[in-house]
């Protein structure tokens, strides 16, 4: 049975393999971790999407160390992004190339 705290994404291969993706961008190991929370929150089906709401429906999982990653911890977005860029440029479903959009919609998720 499944508690409101539990975070069905964190332990998953999938999720930790998608996460890994993205290590090299950070310098430590908080920043590792807090990356993992936030993606955590954002795929978990919360009522809202904000830290307070990410953070009170995880264990172990803070505000205050959420919103430090999301607003002063040094890490570089155009480095995310690229990296981002790079796994979906790696599967053969999503590859970018001539005459191709990828449009992403959440619209399906609550």
């Amino acid at each position: 049975m499944s508690n409101k705290r539990d975070n069905p994404c964190r332990g998953a291969p999938c999720f930790d393999q998608l996460c890994q993706r993205f290590d090299d961008i950070f310098g430590h190991q908080a920043q590792k971790r807090e990356f993992r929370n936030y993606l955590g929150g954002v795929l978990r089906e919360n009522e809202r999407k904000n830290l307070s709401q990410m953070a009170g429906n995880a264990v172990g999982v803070t505000y205050h160390k959420l919103h430090h990653f999301l607003t002063a911890a040094p890490w570089s977005f155009s480095e995310m992004n690229q990296c981002r860029l790079e796994g979906i440029n790696q599967c053969h479903q999503s590859k970018i190339s001539r005459g191709f959009s990828l449009i992403i919609d959440n619209s399906w998720h609550p």
